[in-house]
């Protein structure tokens, strides 16, 4: 075991997952590398191993099925050497929900929402009976704009918003360490599976490279953020949304209803 512990990385084959797992190698972690493709899993354990001398698990699993999911949090739960957790593994789709196969949208939810929760709660029990540990959840900026997105992945990335700021409320004071990422259009295989080129739906100044996402999520969990947006310049503009909502909180339960929802008065009553 490192001085950093292991880090469990959901989603590690390719994309995020996988720059994630070069970049927390180099920094000394030992890891735990979790996704369905077995080979490229293997690959990357042993080019990671060879450069860094690191110890690499290969743990094959798909989220989408709830008995892996479940074999996944009882590695979080009986491996004392873990300490961090990077839940990124996810899906979606480009198209529209009215022309996707329902059974495919339930899947998302599935991987999005069902297992990231169930790791993501377990870790922090998990962390914050040791009293130390972090959490690093991947949303997307598809979170804060509905209107624009497929509206399951758009509300499974919102879930995960709000999933890590209130975890981080709970467990912070406990000593857990949380980040919510929200990346953009980022290179990846995403668009790839479906035929179609990401080049081809965003300009190439909107386009990240999944290097250089990872490269800036964990210069924001080094920092202390607990929201991180690796393409917005001044984070001013996360405050200022976040202070808007929170002006809200006074009025949003009263015991009775507002003014413009009362009975309608006729003329001369």
């Amino acid at each position: 075991m490192t001085k950093l512990g292991t880090a469990l990385i959901t989603g590690a084959s390719s994309g995020m997952g996988a720059a994630y797992a070069d970049r927390l190698a180099k920094r000394g972690y030992d890891l735990v590398v979790v996704a369905r493709n077995e080979q490229r899993l293997n690959a990357l354990a042993s080019r990671l191993t060879a450069e860094t001398g690191v110890k690499v698990d290969v743990l094959t699993a798909d989220l989408t099925s709830r008995g892996d999911v479940r074999r996944v949090e009882q590695r979080l739960r009986s491996d004392g050497s873990v300490t961090l957790l990077v839940n990124n593994a996810g899906m979606g789709t480009p198209r529209p929900v009215l022309s996707e196969d329902i059974d495919w949208l339930e899947g998302v939810i599935e991987l999005n929402v069902v297992a990231a929760h169930r790791l993501a709660v377990a870790a922090a029990q998990v962390f914050a009976a040791r009293g130390r540990g972090g959490i690093i959840n991947l949303s997307s900026i598809a979170a804060l704009h509905p209107e624009k997105t497929n509206a399951t992945y758009s509300a499974s990335k919102a879930f995960i918003l709000n999933l890590t700021q209130s975890l981080h409320t709970e467990a912070g004071p406990k000593g857990v360490r949380l980040q919510v990422v929200l990346p953009g259009a980022t290179r990846t295989e995403f668009f790839n599976r479906f035929g179609v080129s990401i080049d081809s739906r965003f300009p190439p100044g909107m386009i990240m490279e999944a290097t250089d996402l990872v490269d800036a999520a964990l210069a924001g969990f080094d920092q202390g953020e607990l929201v991180t947006i690796p393409s917005l310049p001044d984070m001013k503009d996360w405050e200022t949304f976040v202070a808007a909502r929170l002006a809200l909180d006074p009025n949003l339960s009263h015991s009775k209803p507002a003014p413009r929802y009362g009975p309608t008065k006729t003329e001369g009553s």
